[in-house]
Protein backbone atom coordinates (compact mmCIF):
# COMPACT_ATOMS: atom_id res chain seq x y z
CA UNK A 1 0.00 0.00 0.00
CA UNK A 2 1.69 3.32 -1.01
CA UNK A 3 2.24 5.99 1.84
CA UNK A 4 0.66 8.71 1.22
CA UNK A 5 3.31 10.88 3.34
CA UNK A 6 5.93 10.65 0.17
CA UNK A 7 3.97 12.58 -1.85
CA UNK A 8 3.29 15.92 0.75
CA UNK A 9 7.01 16.27 1.39
CA UNK A 10 8.57 17.74 -1.98
CA UNK A 11 5.01 20.08 -2.29
CA UNK A 12 6.07 22.06 0.27
CA UNK A 13 9.48 22.09 0.15
CA UNK A 14 12.69 23.21 -2.10
CA UNK A 15 12.64 26.38 -4.55
CA UNK A 16 11.22 24.15 -6.98
CA UNK A 17 7.58 25.50 -5.93
CA UNK A 18 8.35 28.77 -6.20
CA UNK A 19 9.88 28.69 -9.91
CA UNK A 20 6.58 26.72 -10.86
CA UNK A 21 4.36 29.63 -9.44
CA UNK A 22 6.50 32.36 -10.95
CA UNK A 23 6.21 30.87 -14.68
CA UNK A 24 2.91 31.73 -15.69
CA UNK A 25 3.28 35.52 -14.82
CA UNK A 26 7.09 35.54 -16.64
CA UNK A 27 5.06 33.92 -20.00
CA UNK A 28 2.94 36.69 -19.27
CA UNK A 29 5.31 39.11 -18.61
CA UNK A 30 6.73 38.28 -21.98
CA UNK A 31 3.55 38.64 -23.95
CA UNK A 32 2.57 41.99 -22.97
CA UNK A 33 6.06 42.82 -24.09
CA UNK A 34 5.72 41.10 -27.29
CA UNK A 35 2.13 42.70 -27.53
CA UNK A 36 3.73 46.11 -27.18
CA UNK A 37 6.83 45.47 -28.89
CA UNK A 38 4.77 43.99 -32.11
CA UNK A 39 2.50 46.98 -31.72
CA UNK A 40 -0.36 45.22 -33.71
CA UNK A 41 -3.30 48.08 -33.34
CA UNK A 42 -0.66 50.76 -35.36
CA UNK A 43 -3.00 50.96 -38.50
CA UNK A 44 -5.57 51.39 -35.76
CA UNK A 45 -3.87 54.99 -34.55
CA UNK A 46 -2.65 55.79 -38.09
CA UNK A 47 -6.40 55.81 -39.56
CA UNK A 48 -8.31 57.17 -35.93
CA UNK A 49 -7.50 60.26 -33.92
CA UNK A 50 -6.08 59.95 -30.61
CA UNK A 51 -8.38 59.35 -27.65
CA UNK A 52 -7.65 62.37 -24.97
CA UNK A 53 -9.51 62.85 -21.82
CA UNK A 54 -7.90 65.83 -19.51
CA UNK A 55 -9.21 66.54 -16.25
CA UNK A 56 -9.04 69.73 -13.92
CA UNK A 57 -9.03 68.69 -10.56
CA UNK A 58 -8.42 72.41 -9.11
CA UNK A 59 -7.84 75.32 -9.37
CA UNK A 60 -5.91 77.45 -6.55
CA UNK A 61 -5.55 81.30 -6.79
CA UNK A 62 -1.90 81.61 -4.51
CA UNK A 63 -1.67 85.21 -5.24
CA UNK A 64 -3.30 88.52 -6.72
CA UNK A 65 -2.75 87.96 -10.55
CA UNK A 66 -1.54 84.44 -9.87
CA UNK A 67 -3.83 81.35 -11.20
CA UNK A 68 -2.57 77.68 -11.14
CA UNK A 69 -3.91 75.07 -12.19
CA UNK A 70 -3.81 71.32 -11.34
CA UNK A 71 -4.72 69.06 -14.54
CA UNK A 72 -4.22 65.40 -14.72
CA UNK A 73 -4.36 63.07 -17.81
CA UNK A 74 -6.79 60.49 -17.76
CA UNK A 75 -7.20 59.36 -21.00
CA UNK A 76 -5.67 55.98 -22.42
CA UNK A 77 -3.14 58.18 -24.64
CA UNK A 78 -0.83 60.81 -24.31
CA UNK A 79 -2.00 64.18 -24.72
CA UNK A 80 -0.34 67.58 -25.24
CA UNK A 81 -1.56 71.22 -23.36
CA UNK A 82 -0.94 73.61 -26.61
CA UNK A 83 -3.35 76.45 -25.62
CA UNK A 84 -5.14 77.89 -22.53
CA UNK A 85 -8.46 80.07 -22.66
CA UNK A 86 -9.85 81.95 -19.69
CA UNK A 87 -12.70 83.54 -19.67
CA UNK A 88 -13.09 83.48 -23.50
CA UNK A 89 -9.20 85.12 -24.16
CA UNK A 90 -6.03 82.91 -25.06
CA UNK A 91 -3.35 83.32 -22.12
CA UNK A 92 -0.16 82.51 -21.93
CA UNK A 93 1.35 79.94 -19.38
CA UNK A 94 3.79 77.98 -17.71
CA UNK A 95 3.89 74.28 -16.86
CA UNK A 96 6.09 72.54 -14.43
CA UNK A 97 7.07 69.48 -16.82
CA UNK A 98 6.60 68.45 -20.57
CA UNK A 99 3.42 69.98 -22.13
CA UNK A 100 3.06 66.53 -23.30
CA UNK A 101 1.14 64.58 -20.65
CA UNK A 102 1.41 60.72 -20.14
CA UNK A 103 -1.39 58.32 -19.24
CA UNK A 104 -2.30 59.12 -15.17
CA UNK A 105 0.18 61.93 -15.35
CA UNK A 106 -0.31 65.31 -13.56
CA UNK A 107 1.14 69.00 -13.96
CA UNK A 108 0.28 72.43 -12.81
CA UNK A 109 -0.05 74.96 -15.33
CA UNK A 110 0.62 78.91 -14.07
CA UNK A 111 -0.79 81.76 -15.63
CA UNK A 112 -0.04 85.80 -14.76
CA UNK A 113 -4.28 86.82 -15.15
CA UNK A 114 -5.96 89.31 -12.75
CA UNK A 115 -8.32 87.24 -11.51
CA UNK A 116 -11.14 89.69 -9.66
CA UNK A 117 -11.83 88.08 -6.17
CA UNK A 118 -15.74 87.01 -5.62
CA UNK A 119 -16.33 86.19 -9.33
CA UNK A 120 -16.73 83.63 -11.85
CA UNK A 121 -14.02 82.33 -14.18
CA UNK A 122 -13.89 79.46 -16.93
CA UNK A 123 -10.81 77.85 -17.91
CA UNK A 124 -10.51 75.71 -20.93
CA UNK A 125 -7.65 73.68 -22.24
CA UNK A 126 -6.71 72.87 -25.60
CA UNK A 127 -4.67 70.10 -27.08
CA UNK A 128 -2.75 69.69 -30.02
CA UNK A 129 -5.26 67.76 -31.70
CA UNK A 130 -8.36 70.56 -30.94
CA UNK A 131 -10.02 69.05 -28.15
CA UNK A 132 -11.16 71.37 -25.40
CA UNK A 133 -11.29 70.51 -21.50
CA UNK A 134 -13.33 73.18 -19.61
CA UNK A 135 -13.65 73.94 -15.81
CA UNK A 136 -15.51 76.26 -13.84
CA UNK A 137 -14.53 78.31 -10.94
CA UNK A 138 -17.84 79.91 -9.21
CA UNK A 139 -15.72 82.06 -6.41
CA UNK A 140 -12.61 83.09 -7.29
CA UNK A 141 -10.64 83.55 -3.45
CA UNK A 142 -6.80 83.74 -2.44
CA UNK A 143 -5.91 79.78 -2.03
CA UNK A 144 -4.89 79.72 1.94
CA UNK A 145 -0.77 78.73 2.19
CA UNK A 146 0.30 75.91 4.46
CA UNK A 147 1.80 79.00 7.13
CA UNK A 148 0.96 79.04 10.40
CA UNK A 149 -2.45 80.82 10.37
CA UNK A 150 -3.86 78.23 8.26
CA UNK A 151 -2.80 75.03 9.67
CA UNK A 152 -4.12 76.60 13.38
CA UNK A 153 -7.19 77.82 11.34
CA UNK A 154 -8.21 74.63 9.72
CA UNK A 155 -7.10 72.65 13.24
CA UNK A 156 -9.21 74.96 14.78
CA UNK A 157 -12.59 73.76 12.65
CA UNK A 158 -11.47 69.96 12.81
CA UNK A 159 -11.43 69.98 16.54
CA UNK A 160 -14.85 71.95 16.35
CA UNK A 161 -15.98 69.26 13.84
CA UNK A 162 -14.87 66.36 14.65
CA UNK A 163 -12.68 65.88 18.04
CA UNK A 164 -15.07 67.98 20.80
CA UNK A 165 -18.18 66.67 19.69
CA UNK A 166 -16.92 62.96 20.06
CA UNK A 167 -15.57 63.47 23.05
CA UNK A 168 -18.68 65.16 24.29
CA UNK A 169 -20.50 62.20 23.07
CA UNK A 170 -18.31 59.78 25.30
CA UNK A 171 -19.70 61.71 28.23
CA UNK A 172 -23.07 59.73 27.64
CA UNK A 173 -21.16 56.60 29.31
CA UNK A 174 -21.57 57.45 32.91
CA UNK A 175 -25.48 57.44 32.45
CA UNK A 176 -25.61 54.48 30.28
CA UNK A 177 -23.61 52.44 33.15
CA UNK A 178 -27.13 53.25 35.32
CA UNK A 179 -29.74 51.84 33.27
CA UNK A 180 -30.83 48.31 33.16
CA UNK A 181 -29.62 46.41 30.27
CA UNK A 182 -32.87 46.42 27.87
CA UNK A 183 -32.36 49.99 27.45
CA UNK A 184 -28.11 49.42 26.79
CA UNK A 185 -29.62 47.08 24.14
CA UNK A 186 -32.01 49.76 22.87
CA UNK A 187 -29.21 52.13 22.44
CA UNK A 188 -26.65 49.72 20.62
CA UNK A 189 -29.25 49.23 18.45
CA UNK A 190 -29.85 52.71 18.54
CA UNK A 191 -26.27 52.88 17.33
CA UNK A 192 -26.92 50.37 14.25
CA UNK A 193 -29.73 53.18 13.46
CA UNK A 194 -26.48 56.24 13.48
CA UNK A 195 -24.27 53.74 11.40
CA UNK A 196 -26.62 52.68 8.89
CA UNK A 197 -27.53 56.52 8.28
CA UNK A 198 -23.46 56.87 7.61
CA UNK A 199 -23.05 54.39 5.26
CA UNK A 200 -25.69 56.07 2.94
CA UNK A 201 -24.33 59.82 3.80
CA UNK A 202 -20.97 58.35 2.88
CA UNK A 203 -21.83 55.86 -0.16
CA UNK A 204 -23.83 59.38 -1.72
CA UNK A 205 -20.79 61.52 -0.69
CA UNK A 206 -18.40 59.14 -2.93
CA UNK A 207 -20.18 58.37 -5.92
CA UNK A 208 -21.23 62.70 -5.97
CA UNK A 209 -16.86 62.99 -5.29
CA UNK A 210 -16.36 60.17 -7.29
CA UNK A 211 -17.59 62.14 -10.56
CA UNK A 212 -14.64 64.85 -10.52
CA UNK A 213 -12.15 61.44 -10.60
CA UNK A 214 -9.94 61.16 -13.77
CA UNK A 215 -11.33 58.08 -15.91
CA UNK A 216 -8.29 56.34 -15.84
CA UNK A 217 -8.16 55.79 -12.42
CA UNK A 218 -11.51 53.92 -12.62
CA UNK A 219 -13.64 55.60 -10.03
CA UNK A 220 -15.58 52.12 -9.59
CA UNK A 221 -12.46 49.75 -8.43
CA UNK A 222 -11.22 52.89 -6.40
CA UNK A 223 -15.00 52.18 -4.68
CA UNK A 224 -14.61 48.67 -4.68
CA UNK A 225 -11.00 48.84 -3.16
CA UNK A 226 -11.96 51.31 -0.46
CA UNK A 227 -15.31 49.21 0.28
CA UNK A 228 -14.28 46.01 0.37
CA UNK A 229 -10.76 46.21 1.89
CA UNK A 230 -12.03 48.30 4.59
CA UNK A 231 -14.85 45.08 5.36
CA UNK A 232 -12.15 43.01 5.25
CA UNK A 233 -9.44 44.68 7.38
CA UNK A 234 -12.11 45.73 9.99
CA UNK A 235 -12.81 42.06 10.16
CA UNK A 236 -9.14 40.82 10.42
CA UNK A 237 -8.61 43.22 13.41
CA UNK A 238 -11.71 42.34 15.13
CA UNK A 239 -10.94 38.62 15.32
CA UNK A 240 -7.09 40.09 16.10
CA UNK A 241 -8.51 41.91 19.42
CA UNK A 242 -11.05 38.99 20.07
CA UNK A 243 -8.30 36.32 19.77
CA UNK A 244 -5.81 38.77 21.95
CA UNK A 245 -9.10 38.89 24.40
CA UNK A 246 -9.75 35.33 24.61
CA UNK A 247 -5.81 34.64 25.41
CA UNK A 248 -5.32 37.46 28.13
CA UNK A 249 -7.15 37.45 31.45
CA UNK A 250 -10.06 39.21 31.51
CA UNK A 251 -9.11 41.96 34.17
CA UNK A 252 -9.23 45.54 32.10
CA UNK A 253 -12.77 44.67 31.95
CA UNK A 254 -14.85 43.39 35.06
CA UNK A 255 -18.30 43.66 33.72
CA UNK A 256 -21.43 42.10 34.08
CA UNK A 257 -20.45 40.10 31.15
CA UNK A 258 -17.40 38.87 32.28
CA UNK A 259 -13.23 39.36 30.98
CA UNK A 260 -14.48 37.54 27.48
CA UNK A 261 -17.59 39.79 27.21
CA UNK A 262 -15.99 42.16 28.20
CA UNK A 263 -12.99 42.46 25.89
CA UNK A 264 -15.64 41.92 23.11
CA UNK A 265 -17.65 44.79 24.07
CA UNK A 266 -14.30 46.98 23.91
CA UNK A 267 -12.97 45.56 20.57
CA UNK A 268 -16.03 46.39 19.27
CA UNK A 269 -15.86 49.84 20.54
CA UNK A 270 -12.45 50.27 19.01
CA UNK A 271 -13.93 49.29 15.71
CA UNK A 272 -16.82 51.32 15.84
CA UNK A 273 -13.97 54.36 16.59
CA UNK A 274 -11.58 53.13 13.60
CA UNK A 275 -15.13 53.67 11.18
CA UNK A 276 -16.57 56.72 12.47
CA UNK A 277 -12.44 58.30 12.13
CA UNK A 278 -12.42 57.41 8.53
CA UNK A 279 -15.53 58.90 7.87
CA UNK A 280 -14.71 61.77 9.85
CA UNK A 281 -11.65 62.38 7.52
CA UNK A 282 -13.81 63.07 4.49
CA UNK A 283 -16.11 65.47 6.51
CA UNK A 284 -12.41 67.49 7.29
CA UNK A 285 -11.76 67.13 3.50
CA UNK A 286 -15.32 68.57 3.19
CA UNK A 287 -14.82 71.54 5.35
CA UNK A 288 -11.08 71.95 4.20
CA UNK A 289 -12.22 72.21 0.50
CA UNK A 290 -14.88 74.52 1.40
CA UNK A 291 -13.43 77.13 3.03
CA UNK A 292 -10.33 76.61 0.39
CA UNK A 293 -12.77 77.91 -2.52
CA UNK A 294 -14.23 81.00 -0.22
CA UNK A 295 -17.78 78.93 -0.03
CA UNK A 296 -17.19 80.43 3.71
CA UNK A 297 -21.10 80.21 4.55
CA UNK A 298 -21.26 76.70 3.49
CA UNK A 299 -18.01 75.86 5.31
CA UNK A 300 -19.46 77.30 8.60
CA UNK A 301 -22.79 74.60 8.03
CA UNK A 302 -20.52 72.12 7.47
CA UNK A 303 -18.69 72.62 10.92
CA UNK A 304 -22.18 72.61 12.80
CA UNK A 305 -23.69 69.91 11.08
CA UNK A 306 -20.95 67.60 11.49
CA UNK A 307 -20.37 68.50 14.90
CA UNK A 308 -24.40 67.20 16.13
CA UNK A 309 -23.20 64.33 13.91
CA UNK A 310 -20.34 63.35 15.76
CA UNK A 311 -21.79 63.66 19.62
CA UNK A 312 -23.93 61.20 18.27
CA UNK A 313 -21.13 59.35 16.76
CA UNK A 314 -19.51 59.70 20.27
CA UNK A 315 -23.38 57.94 22.02
CA UNK A 316 -22.52 54.96 19.67
CA UNK A 317 -18.49 54.50 20.72
CA UNK A 318 -19.45 53.94 24.55
CA UNK A 319 -22.44 52.33 23.81
CA UNK A 320 -21.17 48.56 23.24
CA UNK A 321 -19.23 49.51 26.51
CA UNK A 322 -21.67 50.55 28.66
CA UNK A 323 -21.96 47.01 31.01
CA UNK A 324 -18.25 47.44 31.42
CA UNK A 325 -15.61 49.43 32.84
CA UNK A 326 -12.72 50.18 30.72
CA UNK A 327 -9.78 52.31 31.90
CA UNK A 328 -10.38 55.58 31.12
CA UNK A 329 -7.19 55.80 28.94
CA UNK A 330 -9.35 53.92 26.27
CA UNK A 331 -11.95 56.98 26.19
CA UNK A 332 -8.97 59.21 25.21
CA UNK A 333 -7.99 56.72 22.56
CA UNK A 334 -11.43 56.19 20.95
CA UNK A 335 -12.33 59.71 21.22
CA UNK A 336 -8.40 60.44 19.37
CA UNK A 337 -8.93 57.81 17.00
CA UNK A 338 -12.80 59.09 16.27
CA UNK A 339 -12.15 62.47 15.63
CA UNK A 340 -8.49 63.21 14.77
CA UNK A 341 -8.84 62.20 11.57
CA UNK A 342 -11.20 65.44 10.65
CA UNK A 343 -8.40 67.74 11.38
CA UNK A 344 -5.95 66.06 8.96
CA UNK A 345 -8.82 65.98 6.23
CA UNK A 346 -9.55 69.70 6.90
CA UNK A 347 -5.73 70.04 6.10
CA UNK A 348 -5.83 68.09 3.12
CA UNK A 349 -8.89 69.55 1.89
CA UNK A 350 -8.13 72.96 2.18
CA UNK A 351 -4.17 72.57 1.17
CA UNK A 352 -4.45 70.13 -1.53
CA UNK A 353 -7.36 68.71 -2.48
CA UNK A 354 -7.72 65.77 -4.10
CA UNK A 355 -11.30 64.12 -5.56
CA UNK A 356 -9.05 60.99 -6.47
CA UNK A 357 -8.04 60.37 -2.50
CA UNK A 358 -11.39 61.87 -1.01
CA UNK A 359 -13.01 59.00 -3.24
CA UNK A 360 -11.21 56.61 -2.06
CA UNK A 361 -11.25 57.74 2.00
CA UNK A 362 -14.98 58.00 1.55
CA UNK A 363 -15.81 54.48 0.35
CA UNK A 364 -13.30 53.82 2.97
CA UNK A 365 -15.41 55.04 5.31
CA UNK A 366 -18.30 53.52 4.37
CA UNK A 367 -16.90 49.73 4.09
CA UNK A 368 -15.60 50.23 7.72
CA UNK A 369 -19.29 51.36 8.85
CA UNK A 370 -21.24 47.88 7.33
CA UNK A 371 -18.48 45.95 8.82
CA UNK A 372 -19.03 47.63 12.25
CA UNK A 373 -23.05 47.45 11.73
CA UNK A 374 -22.20 43.79 11.63
CA UNK A 375 -20.25 43.45 14.79
CA UNK A 376 -22.52 45.61 16.75
CA UNK A 377 -25.93 43.49 15.55
CA UNK A 378 -23.50 40.17 16.62
CA UNK A 379 -23.25 41.24 19.63
CA UNK A 380 -26.48 42.39 20.23
CA UNK A 381 -27.65 38.96 19.12
CA UNK A 382 -25.05 37.04 21.81
CA UNK A 383 -26.15 38.99 24.97
CA UNK A 384 -29.73 39.17 24.61
CA UNK A 385 -31.45 35.97 24.27
CA UNK A 386 -34.54 37.82 23.25
CA UNK A 387 -33.07 38.68 20.00
CA UNK A 388 -32.07 41.25 17.93
CA UNK A 389 -35.37 43.20 16.64
CA UNK A 390 -37.86 43.66 19.89
CA UNK A 391 -40.15 46.15 19.68
CA UNK A 392 -37.81 48.26 21.58
CA UNK A 393 -34.70 47.76 19.85
CA UNK A 394 -36.55 48.33 16.65
CA UNK A 395 -37.57 51.82 18.13
CA UNK A 396 -34.19 52.30 18.78
CA UNK A 397 -32.89 51.56 15.61
CA UNK A 398 -35.43 53.77 13.96
CA UNK A 399 -34.61 56.63 16.06
CA UNK A 400 -31.37 56.18 15.34
CA UNK A 401 -32.22 57.35 11.28
CA UNK A 402 -34.13 59.98 12.62
CA UNK A 403 -31.62 61.69 15.43
CA UNK A 404 -29.21 61.31 12.16
CA UNK A 405 -30.98 63.27 9.74
CA UNK A 406 -32.24 65.77 12.22
CA UNK A 407 -28.92 66.59 12.33
CA UNK A 408 -28.25 66.11 8.62
CA UNK A 409 -30.61 68.94 7.76
CA UNK A 410 -28.17 71.17 9.39
CA UNK A 411 -25.11 70.28 6.62
CA UNK A 412 -27.82 70.85 3.42
CA UNK A 413 -27.63 74.49 3.79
Amino acid sequence: MPDSRSDAGPRGQGPGRWVLGLLPLALLAGLVAFFFGADPTAPFRDAFPPVEDLTIERVSFPESGVMRVHVVNGGPEAATIAQVIVDDAYWQFEIDRDPTLPRLASATLELDYPWVEGELHVIRLVTSTGLTFDHEVAVATLSPRPNALYLTTFGLLGLYAGVLPVLIGLLWYPFLRRIDRKWIHFYLSLTVGLLAFLVVDALEDTLETSALVAEGFQAAGLIAVGFIGAIVGLRALGNLGRGMGGAGSGGEGSGSAGGGGASRGLTVAYLIAISIGLHNLGEGLAIGAAFSLGEIALGSFLVIGFALHNTTEGLAIVAPVADRRPALRHFAFMGGIAGLPTVLGAWAGGFSYSPTLATFFLALGAGAIVQVIVEVTRLIRKSWPQGVFTPLNATGLLLGLLVMYGTALMVTA
